[in-house]
């Protein structure tokens, strides 16, 4: 049991690591593009463009104040 509390704390760590929104963000664009393609649209497209904007509210977040003087 031990093992395999491990094994799943390492794919949680893996995959969610320190910033969960990111995470959160590409598997609602990756469901999004599926239910989209199950009602026959065709766009591929958008995960990528997801994928970048999480990324930046990721670095955006992870960017130190700058303090104005």
């Amino acid at each position: 049991m031990r093992r395999l509390r491990a094994f799943a704390f390492f794919w949680y760590d893996f995959l969610v690591g320190d910033d969960w929104l990111l995470a959160a963000g590409v598997v609602a664009g990756i469901l999004a593009v599926d239910l989209l393609q199950r009602a026959g649209h065709d766009w591929w497209w958008l995960l990528p463009i997801v994928v970048v904007a999480t990324l930046g509210v990721s670095l955006g977040r992870a960017r130190p104040s700058v303090r104005k003087r």
